[in-house]
């Protein structure tokens, strides 16, 4: 009994190796597949710049968005988020979100005139 017991410690021992082996062997892959993707994703070119930005204040998203600008306004403030034209225009119209009163994105956009 003692013997079929050691025998089935070393099966064990053994498959514990090669379940390591393909342990590590694995891990080398998700190494190479971040690596791979990394070197992608540095070759990307980046993504153009919004047309349009909506401001928040304090509180950040949390709260509601303070302005729409145009994305060359100058005005700093709170913390900002590219939007899409269509975004710009909803926010404008239907959200209730005030155009910069500097940068006029209401006129670039059509609306409010």
């Amino acid at each position: 009994m003692n013997e079929k017991l050691g025998d089935r410690l070393a099966m064990l021992r053994f498959l514990e190796s090669v379940q390591d082996r393909d342990l590590a062997r694995t891990r080398r892959w998700i190494q190479e597949m971040e690596r791979l993707i990394a070197e992608q994703a540095r070759r990307r070119p980046p993504p153009p710049p919004p047309d349009w930005v909506v401001q928040y204040g304090i509180g950040g998203r949390a709260v509601r968005p303070a302005m729409v600008h145009t994305a060359q306004c100058w005005v700093p403030g709170g913390s900002m988020e590219g939007i899409s034209r269509t975004q710009a225009i909803e926010a404008l119209t239907s959200g209730g979100v005030p155009p910069c009163i500097l940068c006029r994105p209401e006129k670039e956009l059509g609306v409010l005139e």
